[in-house]
C-alpha cells in the first residue's frame, strides 16, 4: 500500500514537482499530527485547546489576540477555544484596563492537566522525529522555516 501518493496532474515538470512536494509535506505533517494528537484527544482536549494551554504555560498570560496570533487562529475561533477551556475551568479571563481586552491565565487545574500531558506528548514527538538524524532534523527545520516565512508578493 502506497501511503504518500503524488499528484495525478498532467502538467510540466516544475508544476508536478511543486505539487508532489506540497502533497508530501502536508500528508507527512498530517500523519505525524494525527498520531500525536491521539494522546490529547484521549485527555479530553482538542488540538487547539492543547495548543492554547501550551502557549499560556510556556509564554505566560496573553490576551486573546496575542494567543490567536501565536496559534494562527481567527478571533472567532480563538474565542470558541477559550470559551471551552473556561467551561472546563482550565483558563480564566481577566478584564484589563482596556475593557474590550481580556488577559488569559491558566488555572491550577489547567496547569496540572497540561503538566500531565506534555511529557507524554514530548516523548511521542521525539519518537516521531527520531526517524531523522540530528542533521536531517536541522535541515528539515531550515526548509520549514524558509517555507513558513515566505511572504506573498
Amino acid at each position: 500500500m502506497k501511503l504518500i501518493m503524488g499528484t495525478h496532474y498532467k502538467g510540466n515538470k516544475k508544476e508536478i514537482n511543486a505539487l508532489n512536494t506540497y502533497i508530501k509535506l502536508i500528508r507527512a505533517a498530517e500523519s505525524v499530527r494525527t498520531r500525536i494528537n491521539e494522546l490529547i484527544i484521549k485527555k479530553g482536549l482538542t488540538e487547539s485547546q492543547f495548543n492554547a494551554l501550551d502557549a499560556l504555560y510556556h509564554l505566560g498570560s496573553l490576551n486573546q489576540k496575542e494567543l490567536g496570533d501565536k496559534l494562527f487562529r481567527t478571533g472567532g475561533n480563538i474565542t470558541l477555544v477559550i470559551d471551552n477551556l473556561e467551561k472546563q475551568k482550565l483558563v480564566k479571563r481577566e478584564r484589563g484596563e482596556d475593557r474590550r481586552c481580556f488577559t488569559l491565565h491558566m488555572t491550577n487545574k489547567g496547569m496540572s492537566l497540561f503538566e500531565s500531558i506534555f511529557p507524554e506528548e514530548l516523548k511521542l514527538i521525539i519518537e516521531e522525529t527520531n526517524l531523522l538524524n540530528e542533521k536531517e532534523q536541522a535541515q528539515l527545520q531550515k526548509f520549514c522555516k524558509i517555507l513558513g516565512l515566505k511572504k506573498r508578493d
